[in-house]
C-alpha cells in the first residue's frame, strides 16, 4: 500500500464507533477481544486498530451494532501481556485477536480453546504457535511477515547500497521472539554476513531506556551501519531508534516502512497494514464457524522495498539507480 491508501484507509475507518463501545442493537451479537504488547493510546496500535476495524465493517461487522471489541494493551511491556491474555480468555469471546508473536504466545498459554488469530507473526512453526504453515493444528492461525527468512535478503540489500561498508550493528531486542526464532536470526545474519565479508557487532536493547547505551556501544565499535532485527518494542519506539541512528550517522536497514516514513533510510519487508487486514478476514471467518486448524497461516506475496532519498542525501550517500528502479516507493 502506498501512504495516499492507508490515509484514505484510516480515514474511512474513523466512522466506526470509539473503543469499548457497546452493542446498540439486538439479536446476534459477536465478541472478539484485542490483544496487543502495545500501548492502546499509542499511533502505532491506533492505526492497526483502525485498519482492523474497516476490515471487520467491510466483512459486515460494525463494532457498537453487531460485534463487541474488548481491548488490552501491555504498553510495551511484555511481561504484563499473560496476565491481559488471561483476563480476555476468562471473558469467552468468539475469537481473540493477538497482533505480533508475543502477544499470539500470551494468548495460546491463556486458552486452547478460544480460536486465536496472530497478525505478523515471526516464525510461526519456530515459536510454537502452529504445527505447520498449511496446517496450523490448535487454535491458532494467522499471518506471518517471514522474520528469520528476509534476514539474508535485507544484507544483500545493505550491501548493495553500501559496497564497502565492513562493520555493522545489528540491534536486538532480547526476548522478543522465543529463543529459537531469536537464535535463527542471529544464525542467518552470522551466514549472510560472512557471505558478504561483513562484521558484526550485536547490540541489545531490552527497553527505550537502553537505546542510548545501545548506540554508545555502536560507536565505539566503530560501527558503519545499522541493522534492526523485528521487534514489537523496537517498532513501537521507531521514532527514537531512527533519531538515534541520524545522530550516529549510521545508514540504517529496518524491516518496515514506517521506520522510512520517520527518516530511516531503508527498509525491506511486508505490509504490516496488509497484514492486519488479513488477518481481519481470518477472524471473521471463525466468527462465521470456520475452525483455526484449518485456516493455512497465510504468508505475504508482495515485499516492500522503500528508499527515503532525503536521508540518504544527509547520509552523503548515492543510492544506486539500480537499487532506485527496484524499490516500491522512494521517498524525497
Amino acid at each position: 500500500m502506498r501512504r495516499r491508501e492507508v490515509v484514505a484507509l484510516l480515514s474511512a475507518a474513523m466512522v466506526a464507533p470509539p473503543l469499548g463501545v457497546p452493542a446498540q442493537q439486538t439479536g446476534s451479537v459477536s465478541r472478539l477481544g484485542y490483544l496487543t504488547t502495545g500501548a492502546l493510546d499509542s499511533a502505532e496500535v491506533r492505526k492497526a486498530i483502525d485498519v482492523l476495524r474497516l476490515a471487520l465493517r467491510e466483512l459486515g461487522y460494525i463494532e457498537g451494532q453487531n460485534i463487541i471489541i474488548e481491548y488490552r494493551g501491555a504498553g510495551n511491556q511484555i511481561e504484563r501481556l499473560p496476565e491481559l491474555a488471561r483476563e480476555l480468555a476468562s471473558l469467552k469471546f468468539d475469537v481473540i485477536f493477538a497482533g505480533a508473536t508475543p502477544a499470539g504466545l500470551a494468548a495460546q498459554q491463556a486458552t486452547r480453546t478460544i480460536p486465536i488469530v496472530v497478525s505478523a507473526m515471526g516464525d510461526p512453526i519456530g515459536d510454537g504457535l502452529v504445527a505447520s504453515l498449511a496446517k496450523p493444528g490448535g487454535n491458532l492461525t494467522g499471518t506471518t511477515f517471514l522474520g528469520p527468512e528476509l534476514v539474508p535478503k535485507r544484507f544483500a540489500l545493505l550491501r548493495e547500497l553500501l559496497p564497502h561498508v565492513s562493520r555493522i550493528a545489528v540491534l536486538r531486542h532480547p526476548g522478543a521472539f522465543t529463543a529459537h526464532t531469536m537464535n535463527e536470526m542471529h544464525k542467518e545474519a552470522t551466514h549472510a554476513a560472512n557471505t558478504l565479508r561483513m562484521r558484526l557487532e550485536f547490540v541489545d536493547a531490552k527497553d527505550p531506556g537502553e537505546f542510548e547505551r545501545a548506540f554508545g556501544i555502536m560507536a565505539e565499535a566503530r560501527c558503519e551501519a545499522l541493522f534492526q532485527f523485528p521487534s514489537t518494542m523496537l517498532f513501537g519506539n521507531r521514532r527514537q531508534v531512527v533519531e538515534l541512528a541520524a545522530t550516529h550517522r549510521l545508514p540504517a536497514m529496518y524491516n518496515a516502512r514506517e521506520f522510512i516514513e520517520l527518516g530511516g533510510l531503508i527498509s525491506y519487508g511486508a505490509n504490516l497494514v496488509e497484514l492486519t487486514r488479513r488477518s481481519a478476514i481470518y477472524a471473521a471467518k471463525i466468527i462465521r464457524g470456520a475452525k483455526p486448524s484449518e485456516l493455512p497461516v497465510e504468508q505475504p506475496t508482495k515485499f516492500e522495498l522503500v528508499v527515503n532519498l532525503k536521508t540518504a542525501k544527509s547520509l552523503g550517500l548515492t543510492v544506486p539507480a539500480s537499487l532506485l528502479a527496484r524499490a516500491d516507493e522512494v521517498i524525497e
